[in-house]
């Protein structure tokens, strides 16, 4: 009869459905999502509510009661942290004569106040520059510098960072603020002593912003050289505040927070996520194994915010009651290993895992809404290209006509094969450059790609495609890469090594090691004529003059350096040799750090790093 066949047909619609298109229904409901979001957020500037501020404002408003920041022993609910900042916009625009348009240079660890600080400089109109923490006293100068900053407000757990480079700071009229109640000396002015008496109330006179224009600076070591002042405008910081919603957190989420402020990972998906949902973050000044479970059972967290290198550690640790005894149900961020997607599932119990990818500079973002283990998103999701590229020189390779050449007319390669990830320019996606570096701006567009006068950004990453539209991360290329969670320039890196006495030339990369995220640092390097490597020497300058990240763990010395046809230093077979005693046969060692100092690296102890007896 009618209904069996109808009832025929929809079964065997379904089943093919299942085998055809297996994520056909989850697919549609993240567009469903997305959908939904450009509706809010469409309603909501309607309203006046266009910018990062302004969600932050709407959320105090709606619930000024609701805590915001759990940190240590205290609870800012939204009003709190409104009002709070209402002081310290007072007291910049009183004691500073800070104004719309002005730049700040913010250097401060986790905590309340970098939030307060931050949203009361941009109660002024003020863009803030966050500064790295780990930064050296010669890199902090450079950002100062770099992206014009005329006020620089220090915690005061960093103040002797700042005093290292007063002078100069004095000779660039740089004002500096420490967030204490006293200050050092009269260089210093104490923004909790003269914030005491401002008043807590809104500011009348809230400066109108043009949602095109820039927001912050967040520091990023890009490809080459010193860091480089990225520029973020306000349409990538409302857009970037969807993460957790588009996860899957909701309002009555706790979150748990432990990256540093510093960069865009924590501060506009992790704090910008919880203002757009309303929702409460666990602030920590630092991340911990031994504390993160127990924090997590402590204040009931639901949500928390990884990178793959932190998920690692809590694997290496051993059993502890809390890893079992939480309440977290989902683990949203970037950079997890599919081993370690597994480990981290089956053995903390947590029903999902949301890997997403982005950038700081441009407004490109995947996420893998599915529970599919590895993927960092769906090529579904958004419309950007991989194209061709020359291996030896990670140059796109161009046709006869001077275009470049996109794989099979699809987004990406379903053959296993990499592809560069650019992405084109528009209103809505932008690439406002980085802050006084116009060369390393343009360095980062590719121009003409398929059509004359179109604009892509070179994204710098290696995304692979399956047959499934599942995006996989494979690597980044040029002279940057990645370990502890952050990038490293091999430029600045080589910089500081040549400055040595005993070193001629420095050719530094990252390598890879078995279960660790990212790759670790190594130099090739060669030494002058009669000179010796002086192990102790070279890890006293790296102290002085590197954060630990940086440093290279190997090292590899050569009687001279490989150079392309045009003289550009010659990566690619050093970083497949590694670091292996059987297959290299120059002097290896390994920087030792209890001892200060770089030992012969012998096959027993490759045996012994490789096998994660040693850990780095």
């Amino acid at each position: 009869n009618l209904f069996y066949i109808l009832y025929t047909g929809l079964l065997a619609l379904l089943l093919y459905q299942m085998t055809a298109y297996p994520f056909f229904w989850v697919d549609l409901i993240y567009y469903f999502k997305l959908q939904r979001y450009r509706k809010t957020l469409k309603a909501r500037m309607q309203q006046g509510i266009t910018t990062f501020l302004d969600c932050f404002l709407h959320e105090a408003r709606k619930h000024p009661n609701k805590p915001f920041i759990i940190f240590e022993n205290q609870t800012l609910t939204y009003q709190d942290v409104d009002k709070r900042s209402n002081k310290f916009a007072g007291a910049f625009r009183t004691e500073g004569s800070l104004k719309q348009g002005d730049i700040v240079a913010l250097l401060m660890c986790n905590e309340p106040d970098f939030i307060c600080v931050w949203f009361g400089l941009c109660k002024l109109g003020c863009e803030v520059a966050f500064l790295n923490v780990n930064i050296k006293a010669k890199s902090l100068l450079h950002c100062v510098r770099s992206c014009g900053a005329k006020t620089l407000v220090v915690g005061a757990d960093l103040v002797c960072l700042a005093e290292e480079v007063l002078p100069d700071l004095k000779k660039d009229n740089v004002s500096v603020w420490v967030v204490a109640h006293t200050s050092p000396d009269e260089n210093f002015k104490s923004l909790l002593l003269n914030a005491e008496n401002m008043s807590d109330e809104n500011l009348s006179d809230l400066p109108k912003v043009d949602v095109m224009s820039n927001f912050l600076f967040i520091f990023t070591s890009g490809t080459t050289g010193l860091p480089k002042a990225a520029r973020v405008g306000h349409m990538k910081a409302i857009v970037s505040m969807i993460f957790f919603d588009m996860c899957g957190a909701r309002s009555d989420d706790v979150i748990y927070i432990t990256l540093p402020l510093y960069h865009m990972s924590a501060s506009l998906l992790g704090i910008g996520g919880c203002i757009h949902l309303g929702a409460t973050c666990v602030l920590k000044r630092r991340f911990s194994v031994n504390q993160f479970w127990k924090d997590c059972v402590k204040h009931n967290v639901t949500v928390v915010q990884y990178i793959g290198e932190l998920c690692r550690y809590l694997l290496n640790q051993p059993m502890v009651a809390e890893e079992r005894a939480h309440c977290v149900r989902l683990a949203a961020g970037s950079g997890l290993r599919s081993d370690v997607w597994r480990q981290f599932i089956t053995r903390f119990g947590i029903t999902q895992i949301r890997e997403g990818y982005g950038l700081t500079e441009a407004n490109i973002g995947f996420l893998n809404y599915t529970d599919e283990v590895g993927p960092i998103g769906r090529a579904k999701e958004n419309v950007h290209g991989s194209i061709l590229y020359d291996p030896k020189t990670y140059e796109p390779l161009r046709t006869a006509s001077g275009r470049c050449i996109l794989y099979l007319h699809i987004p990406f390669s379903w053959t296993g094969e990499a592809g560069i990830l650019v992405t084109p320019l528009t209103a809505t996606n932008q690439f406002l450059g980085y802050a006084g570096n116009k060369v390393q701006s343009e360095k980062k567009l590719i121009r003409d790609v398929f059509i004359a006068g179109d604009v892509y950004f070179n994204t710098g990453d290696l995304l692979v495609q399956d047959h499934k539209d599942f995006l996989y991360f494979r690597d980044r290329i040029g002279d940057t890469f990645r370990w502890k969670g952050e990038n490293v320039s091999t430029t600045e890196v080589s910089e500081v090594l040549g400055v040595l006495d005993f070193i001629q030339e420095a050719n530094v990369y990252g390598v890879t090691i078995p279960g660790c995220e990212g790759r670790a640092g190594m130099a090739a390097i060669v030494l002058k004529p009669d000179q010796r490597l002086n192990g102790k020497k070279l890890y006293n300058h790296l102290v002085k003059t590197l954060p630990a990240y940086a440093w290279p763990w190997f090292l590899r010395v050569q009687t001279s350096l490989d150079v392309t046809e045009t003289f550009k230093q010659q990566k690619t077979k050093l970083v497949q040799e590694g670091f292996n005693p059987d297959v290299i046969h120059d002097p290896l060692y390994f920087l030792d750090v209890p001892q200060k100092d770089y030992t012969l690296l012998t096959i027993a102890l490759y045996h012994d790093i490789v096998s994660g007896k040693i850990s780095l």
